[in-house]
């Protein structure tokens, strides 16, 4: 992909320079961040690549930071010493928009590194959405939705095959223009990577065949509220499970990469005796990941129905994400002990809320307005309010509100 293709996160660290001195953009390696960065940077210093650049931290910063700004030192957990000089530049010039960081790795905690509170401002970033790689028109806008407007659309611009394609090859900005067969390669070496190198580089090492299977184990159960303790049984296997320290240690390490998207439990104040469950549901911070570290393809994909069902669901949990991230929203999931449960809950500040549940199949999509109503009974909306929208997503058809007051969302035309 030659072009820039504008990003959402785009806003927002726009913003975010206009009132404090660095913005710290974090994701996982290869969803734009570098390439993002530089839109709104003046002076580039990557330190992934600059072995000069490295060496100036210590021997001779002021090289680095006299220079046009924003200044974007890009991959800077190579060279951790530059937080704190960044920090104290900020202190002493009380310029807004100074510095821009990306991440690829979140640095273990380190005494010696000073609290960036008021000085940093972190944006996480995430693959692209369907609206950012053109896949969606984006006229059901999400912050709409959660404002209580109706919305309309028609998304039966994107055929089946191409949402499959969409979800085997992900989000991400390399590969928007190419065919399966060479994202797949391109996914199978970025998980090589993975595994070989980039949890190794954080600091301890880790047995690449255990994470191998750690991912085909996340890959198998996206979409799931399943356990440390049934992933640590999935990868010792016949041996039995690895320890609780050990998978603990592996999730962490994953999570450092960015690489996992996880839904926590909503926990709302419910008028039913219901006890709430609070296990976390499994997401990558992009379908294509599970389905890579599984070799499985859209072909795969499309003889397991079931399997399908929740990989489109975690494709609709990354745009919902991306999408929501401008108003400051959470994405959620919510379950009870009696058996029921919406996909997602999107949170946009106190008593703002809505509830969406994802449907591949539009013809379910009756059995899912079904639980959105039967959530909006329970919730004490004395305590949170009453739920802005109440949507169910699914895969194409016409999008609108219907009768009762839930609208339908075709996920082709979904946006920010």
């Amino acid at each position: 992909m030659s072009r820039y293709l504008t990003r959402i996160v785009d806003r927002e660290i726009e913003e975010r320079l206009g009132y404090i001195g660095a913005v710290l953009i974090e994701g996982p390696k290869a969803c734009g961040k570098t390439l993002t960065a530089t839109q709104h940077a003046r002076t580039v210093f990557r330190f992934d690549e600059d072995s000069s650049a490295r060496s100036l931290v210590s021997l001779f910063p002021s090289r680095l930071f006299d220079n046009p700004t924003p200044i974007l030192f890009d991959e800077w957990q190579v060279e951790p010493a530059i937080w704190n000089r960044v920090r104290r530049q900020v202190d002493d010039r009380q310029i807004a928009g100074q510095f821009i960081l990306t991440g690829s790795a979140t640095p273990n905690d380190d005494v010696a590194r000073h609290s960036g509170a008021g000085r940093f401002s972190v944006v996480s970033m995430r693959p692209m959405s369907l609206f950012e790689s053109a896949h969606s028109t984006g006229e059901m806008s999400l912050a709409a939705l959660l404002n209580g407007e109706r919305q309309a659309g028609l998304g039966t611009h994107l055929a089946f095959d191409e949402l499959l394609c969409r979800i085997v090859i992900g989000g991400w900005p390399d590969l928007i223009d190419t065919d399966e067969y060479m994202a797949r390669r391109w996914l199978r070496d970025y998980i090589a990577n993975v595994v070989e190198v980039d949890v190794q580089n954080l600091g301890i090492r880790r047995d690449p065949a255990n994470l191998r299977r750690l991912l085909e184990s996340l890959g198998r159960n996206v979409a799931q509220p399943v356990k440390a303790a049934e992933l640590a049984r999935d990868v010792g296997g016949v041996d039995g499970p690895i320890a609780r320290e050990t998978i603990s240690a592996y999730l962490t390490a994953l999570k450092r990469l960015h690489l996992l998207d996880d839904s926590d439990a909503w926990r709302p104040h419910i008028r039913s005796r219901a006890r709430l469950r609070t296990a976390a549901v499994r997401y990558f911070i992009d379908p294509s990941l599970g389905l890579a570290a599984l070799n499985v393809g859209s072909a795969e994909l499309l003889a397991d129905p079931l399997a399908l069902g929740f990989y489109f669901e975690s494709l609709v949990m990354r745009d919902l994400r991306v999408y929501s991230q401008l108003s400051g929203g959470r994405v959620e999931s919510w379950r009870d002990a009696d058996g029921n449960e919406v996909d997602a809950i999107v949170t946009c500040g106190p008593n703002k809320w809505g509830a969406f549940e994802v449907k591949l199949n539009p013809a379910a999509v009756d059995d899912a307005a079904a639980a959105l109503l039967r959530l909006a009974a329970v919730v004490d909306t004395d305590r949170h309010g009453k739920p802005a929208c109440l949507g169910v997503i699914t895969s194409t058809g016409a999008g609108g509100l219907r009768p009762d007051g839930v609208h339908v969302i075709p996920i082709g035309c979904l946006g920010p």
